[in-house]
């Protein structure tokens, strides 16, 4: 269990509706184009809920993954978040989809079917992509880092349905495949919260998205 300052504070942020998302499109580093005209006025329905409520308090770190879509999503809400200037890093990016990447869902499943056990963690599902288990890998080492690099402060980290799922595995000590329950039911813009106490990460709030019933 990573060691924390009992005051620690992480809530993770999807980001809002993405053109990949819309499209129906793998994307990752190289394809990824930001967000649909829903996906900002998500993100601003948020920025304006966090603002009035001040829910959050002082924020103090602010990421992002380095996909357009979670940072635009982060400069929406920079004002209701200190006007934090966020820190992108690949760490909190969204599963690799290695080849299939910029296909559409419907042709790259076609061409690879998934199988007799589609998410067995050890099995990439497609050419030169991530396994769930090296995934889980790499942002739960992230999870673990910053709460060392922030003992006592309230992080905030845009980022993507499969870092929300990250956290339950490795922050709830939940088996890897318990987080593809949260990685594909978390909505856009919402917030999941963790915070540290005395007997380990307690969850807060798991996809809190009241801000957008308007929408």
């Amino acid at each position: 269990m990573t060691e924390a300052n009992p005051r620690t504070t992480l809530v993770l942020i999807r980001h809002g509706e993405s053109r990949a998302q819309e499209a129906r499109i793998f994307s990752g580093h190289d394809t990824c184009s930001g967000l649909t005209e829903l996906g900002r006025r998500q993100a601003m329905a948020l920025r304006d809920r966090l603002a009035r409520t001040n829910e959050l308090g002082k924020v103090d770190a602010l990421y992002t993954s380095i996909l357009p879509r979670s940072i635009e999503t982060a400069e929406i809400l920079r004002p209701a978040l200190g006007n934090l200037a966020p820190q992108a890093e690949c760490e909190w990016c969204e599963i690799h989809a290695g080849d299939a990447e910029g296909h559409t869902y419907e042709s790259y499943l076609e061409r690879y079917p998934p199988g007799d056990d589609p998410d067995d963690p050890f099995r990439a599902r497609f050419p030169g992509g991530e396994t769930w288990a090296e995934f889980y890998v790499r942002v739960g080492t992230r999870l673990g880092r910053i709460t060392r690099e922030h003992p006592g402060e309230t992080v905030v980290v845009v980022g993507h349905g499969g870092t929300i799922g990250a956290s339950f595995v490795s922050l709830g000590d939940q088996p890897i495949r318990a987080g593809h329950g949260p990685t594909h039911e978390v909505n856009n813009t919402s917030i999941t919260q963790w915070r540290w106490n005395a007997r380990g990460w307690r969850l807060v709030r798991f996809n809190d998205a009241a801000h957008l019933y308007d929408l």
